[in-house]
């Protein structure tokens, strides 16, 4: 290959590069990926803040103080996908994985917080989400079952 060959490549493999990486980074926005009768949907961050949105404070076990948090309710997520029954399988980055009877989920709770005292939760945070129940709110919301249902670093959503 001559030199005049080389020089017309490197735009080319530029703008290959450059394609690539913006696959990438589209790829890397998903922040939820759910699955319901073989069907897969993929959320961005603002696709979740385009669904109903629900607001609340509450002390949690592993935080300190009140805090508060935003987020799509389980149920309006469950409605967005068609789903009336089953139960839902929450997934974290790590695999963990926790499941919710649909039969327990109310119109407001629990959600699923993408934000945190208004901020995006890091992964070292809990983030990117956090299912969340207003703890201090019900007796029912301070037990072990619930508290092992609030799995944070989610990412996946299954219905069984």
């Amino acid at each position: 290959m001559g030199d005049q060959e080389m020089r017309l490549l490197f735009p080319v493999a530029g703008l290959a590069v450059m394609a690539m990486a913006r696959l990438a980074m589209a790829d890397s926005d998903v922040i939820l990926t759910t699955t319901v009768n073989d069907v897969t949907r993929s959320f961005t961050l603002e696709e979740l803040q385009a669904l109903p949105v629900e607001r609340f404070e509450t002390i949690t076990i592993w935080t300190e103080g009140p805090q508060s948090f935003e987020g799509v309710p389980l149920a309006a997520m469950l409605d967005d996908l068609g789903v009336t029954e089953g139960t839902v399988s929450a997934q974290a980055i790590n695999d963990y994985a926790v499941d919710i009877p649909i039969d327990e989920i109310t119109e407001t709770t629990p959600i699923i917080a993408y934000h945190q005292n208004g901020a995006s939760m890091s992964r070292r945070d809990k983030g990117p989400l956090w299912i969340v129940y207003p703890y201090d709110s019900k007796p029912e919301f301070q037990s072990e079952a619930i508290y092992s249902r609030s799995i944070w670093q989610m990412d996946r959503l299954s219905v069984k």
